[in-house]
Formats: structure tokens, C-alpha cells, sequence
């Protein structure tokens, strides 16, 4: 494994459509799927936005298709190998705290995880990992 997919990249695999979609699965083609990894960070995000959307379903029709999502989440996660938080994600995240970098917390725990992985993170959000010395940052989208 090469490369972790931030939530956004895997977002947009995930909508199968759009330009960015065209971009990032061309580039994707000229490597073995066995390059490629998901964290348990964005397993967790988007976990969350599934359960926040049957939380807030105000029909029938909402729950069926907040628990329709979640359905795809668990079938999409399957295909990917899913990278733990694991010791060595934590004492990445631990120096990154400690040097006082303005990140998100899940953005935080995904540098981190790419940081003790010597991962290439693949997301278009550079504007906020670019804080992150020593986090190799690529955008397949562009």
C-alpha cells in the first residue's frame, strides 16, 4: 500500500460521476488496487454522516434511505484495506499537537496515520494538510 485516500478522494469514487470522478479514476487505473488504503479516521466520518442523516430523517422515506447509505458505506469499505489508528498513528497525532498546527481533528488523526505510515495522501484539501511537515500530499483530481 502507497497510497491513503482522504475522505474527500474517496468521496468522490463514491459519486461516480463528475469531472473530478474522470480525473482520479484515470489516474487510479495505472496502479494495482492493492495500492491503495482508506483510514479508519474516514470510515469513521463518514459513518457519521450517514447516522446524522437518519437522526435527522423526518419520513419513512429519509430512514430507508439514511440506512440505505450506510448499506453502501460498509459494502464500499470492503474493497479497499482499511488502515487502523494504531500506536504509531497516536504518537504522530501527539507531536502534531504539540506543535500547535490549526487542523481538524479527523484531518489531524488522517495526517497522522499517512505521517506513521510514510503514506502519500491523496485529497485536495492541501490548504489545511499542507501544515503538516513531512506529509506527502497528491491531488488526483486536477
Amino acid at each position: 500500500m502507497k497510497y491513503l485516500l482522504d475522505t474527500d478522494h474517496l468521496s468522490i469514487l463514491q459519486r461516480q460521476a463528475g469531472q473530478d470522478y474522470t480525473n482520479l479514476s484515470s489516474r487510479m487505473a495505472h496502479y494495482p488496487l492493492s495500492d491503495f488504503a482508506v483510514s479508519i479516521v474516514t470510515f469513521h466520518e463518514q459513518m457519521l454522516g450517514s447516522h446524522t442523516y437518519i437522526n435527522r430523517a423526518r419520513s419513512l422515506d429519509d430512514l430507508v434511505n439514511g440506512y440505505e447509505l450506510m448499506t453502501r458505506l460498509v459494502r464500499d469499505f470492503k474493497v479497499l484495506p482499511l488502515v487502523s489508528f494504531d500506536p504509531g498513528a497516536a504518537m504522530a497525532l501527539n507531536q502534531l499537537q504539540l506543535q500547535r498546527i490549526q487542523l481538524g481533528k479527523m484531518d489531524a488523526r488522517i495526517a497522522a496515520i499517512g505521517l506513521s505510515r510514510e503514506l502519500v495522501v491523496l485529497t485536495r484539501n492541501h490548504r489545511d494538510f499542507v501544515k503538516v511537515a513531512g506529509l506527502i500530499l497528491e491531488d488526483w483530481t486536477v
